[in-house]
């Protein structure tokens, strides 16, 4: 949610009427129902949220199963899986690039889908825009893991899943009016204040206050400094300029 909000705040700032969304596993429904419970898309979190998160910005939210996530990590990752999407005509430039998605990366694609299936009225002037949060290589082991729990994967669990894909709906979806976002911002308080120390003050800030979080937003350019000396001193940028 963190790195939708950077983004968001940022295309907000040239494009203030976008809509937004948010996306969260199924098997966790904080925001859509207060829910909570295990999934398994890392890179997501659960059972609370996240005192960064800045629910004024959101105009939806989607559950995500997290089975349709990890079949697809495999349809993606997986030569039997790259076989059948050359058949059903997917470019190989783009097969490469598949590998540039992890987990919470495919959940924000899955999360793209739903949205676009639920505003019915998208057409060829429309465009959604996620972000590709995380890539392949930091979840090989999930991979590893799913050929020992089901077996290597083949080229029929590769038909299953790419149908599996396709058939995603708008199903378990929500439209964030004021209340419901308001709704979302009040859960915070059980873990951030209660729990964390977070003041009162700060948390009723990050709801009245209209500059709370454009003057977060405009530190973003000193903080882009001490990532990129971090980068640097750590020879992170090398590996891959």
């Amino acid at each position: 949610r963190s790195s939708r909000d950077s983004c968001s705040d940022y295309l907000r700032s040239s494009h203030p009427h976008m809509e937004c969304g948010v996306g969260e596993a199924l098997q966790c429904p904080t925001i859509i129902e207060n829910g909570f419970g295990a999934h398994r898309i890392e890179g997501v979190g659960d059972k609370h949220i996240p005192w960064v998160y800045n629910s004024h910005t959101s105009n939806f939210a989607a559950a995500l199963d997290d089975e349709r996530v990890m079949r697809t990590f495999r349809l993606f990752n997986e030569p039997e899986g790259h076989k059948l999407l050359r058949e059903k005509g997917v470019s190989e430039e783009t097969i490469k690039q598949l590998a540039l998605l992890g987990p919470s990366g495919i959940g924000n694609m899955l999360g793209c889908v739903k949205m676009a299936k639920h505003y019915d009225t998208m057409d060829e002037h429309s465009f959604l825009l996620s972000v590709a949060t995380d890539s392949a290589e930091m979840y090989q082991s999930r991979l590893t893991e799913l050929n020992a729990e089901r077996g290597a994967y083949t080229y029929l669990q590769a038909a299953l899943d790419y149908e599996f894909l396709m058939a995603e709906t708008d199903a378990a979806t929500e439209e964030l009016g004021y209340a419901e976002r308001k709704r979302v911002h009040n859960l915070k308080y059980y873990t951030w204040v209660e729990q964390r120390g977070k003041t009162l003050e700060e948390i009723n800030a990050q709801w009245y206050d209209r500059q709370y979080w454009s003057s977060r937003f405009a530190m973003s350019e000193s903080l882009e400094d001490d990532i990129r000396t971090f980068n640097e001193d750590v020879g992170v940028l090398a590996k891959y300029l």
